[in-house]
């Protein structure tokens, strides 16, 4: 029979296998899913099959650089335990020196690129995820590029629960970039600027401080200047360049990169798990279970 696309990524979603894998094991099954995850595993990726309808939303982000790139990316695991551990910490930096080396267009052009290490990146995981007992995915990753009057900020908070990659032109100074990046940490905005806000979102936020002005009783005469007041503030709590600098409540984030001959062109902040459903376990059970391995 023929094989979908949609036949394959419900494969991948059960397994964690690889997109050619999961093609050529519902190829060898004739489209059967079952004989399909069977194949699979027969071929050594069992545990990470057992594991695949596991909630991975603990886990690491991490930023590497090498002369004009740098990658953020996000790697999960199920408990937090397992982001400490030696092996997951490892396979983060080798995964960090592939994307980093080959440039993915993709989460899934990145799961069947083939390592250093001879196997692919989903392989790779995978006999990750059977050693170390748990699902583990690679979330997403970002890839930014800078010119040489440019410097990346780079910034690890918590050992990895949030992480923020900043691009800042017109300085090399790394340290300026870092500044910025440990405020986008902080402060978590979501553009750089105003004019980065779609005129949707602008008009959205408008009609609701109007209804607010109007509910609170205020005359119609003066609401429209309320409501252009009260979007000024919105903009300073999503825009990174109006808000107020955390290292120096005197001056706003444009201000600081001004004082620098700087400019801010582009940010990125992963913050672990964020929009993702947490598995509510008991934590004196995940204690016991980490300690019966």
């Amino acid at each position: 029979m023929a094989i979908t696309a949609q036949m394959v990524k419900e494969l991948r979603e059960k397994t964690g296998a690889g997109m050619m894998d999961c093609k050529k094991a519902l190829t060898e099954t004739d489209g059967d899913m079952d004989k399909a995850i069977d194949f699979l595993r027969e071929k050594g990726i069992a545990k990470a099959a057992k594991k695949a309808d596991r909630i991975a939303a603990e886990g690491t982000t991490y930023i590497a650089s090498e002369g004009n790139t740098a990658i953020i990316f996000e790697v999960n695991a199920e408990t937090d335990f397992v982001a400490k551990n030696e092996n997951f910490q490892s396979l983060v930096k080798e995964l960090a020196d592939h994307l980093l080396a080959n440039k993915p267009a993709s989460v899934e052009e990145a799961l069947d690129q083939k390592m250093a290490n001879g196997s692919t990146v989903s392989e790779f995981i995978n006999a990750a995820i059977a050693k170390i007992g748990e699902k583990i995915t690679l979330r997403r990753f970002e890839i930014r590029t800078k010119g040489d009057n440019a410097a990346f900020g780079e910034y690890l908070h918590m050992g990895g629960r949030i992480a923020v990659l900043t691009v800042v032109e017109g300085t090399t100074d790394a340290n300026v970039a870092k500044d910025v990046a440990m405020h986008a940490a902080a402060l978590n905005p979501k553009y750089v600027s105003r004019d980065q806000v779609s005129a949707e979102e602008v008009e959205r936020e408008r009609e609701v401080l109007k209804q607010q002005a109007l509910n609170e009783g205020k005359p119609e005469n003066i609401v429209e200047k309320m409501v252009e007041g009260r979007l000024g503030k919105y903009f300073e709590d999503i825009c990174i360049l109006d808000q107020t600098f955390v290292k120096n409540p005197d001056q706003k984030v444009r201000q600081y990169l001004e004082a620098n001959k700087a400019t801010l062109t582009d940010f990125t902040r992963y913050e672990v798990g964020e929009g993702l459903e947490k598995r509510q376990d008991n934590f004196a059970e995940e204690v016991m279970s980490q300690v019966k391995k």
